[in-house]
């Protein structure tokens, strides 16, 4: 059974022929009360004290969860926008491919399309020439058809006249 410091105060002991003496009991209760009475207030203050203690190691658990669960949060969005920002990168990638591609395949076609117009240029030039040289063989033998027809005349005149 606990005492508090206020029942040691009023504690009477009994009386009794050459007991001790009761003014050195009365002094030693005293300091006895006002030991406990320091110990009780100190083991109050304690008890104050571990209150506010775990108040405070409660409210430090609740932000500790609560930066715990931040955290986690932000990875998540980190992990997410990385994964995002690498699926875009991907389909940029794949869209300069495929334009590139689309690039290479109009140079091809139009690389093509020169050659055969390169190739049709060459063949209109070579039947141009042909052409030209029949023209001037054709002329060339008109000439000298007329030239031979302009020399046995003038041997048919004289011939005639003869």
């Amino acid at each position: 059974m606990s005492l508090t410091p206020v029942e040691i105060r009023h504690v009477k002991l009994g009386r009794r022929p050459l007991g001790y003496e009761r003014a050195a009991v009365d002094h030693l209760l005293e300091e006895v009360a006002s030991s406990f009475e320091d110990v009780w207030r100190e083991r109050a203050d304690l008890r104050d004290e571990i209150e506010r203690l775990e108040s405070e190691l409660h409210r430090q658990r609740e932000i500790e969860e609560a930066l715990r669960s931040t955290l986690l949060s932000a990875e998540r969005m980190a992990d997410e926008l990385r994964a995002r920002a690498h699926r875009e990168a991907d389909l940029i990638v794949e869209e300069a491919r495929a334009r590139a591609r689309d690039v290479a395949a109009a140079a091809e076609s139009e690389h093509e399309r020169t050659r055969s117009e390169i190739r049709r240029l060459q063949a209109l030039e070579a039947d141009v020439r042909a052409e030209y040289r029949a023209f001037l063989s054709a002329a060339l033998e008109r000439l000298e058809g007329e030239a031979a027809i302009g020399r046995d005349q003038p041997q048919q005149g004289r011939n005639q006249a003869a």
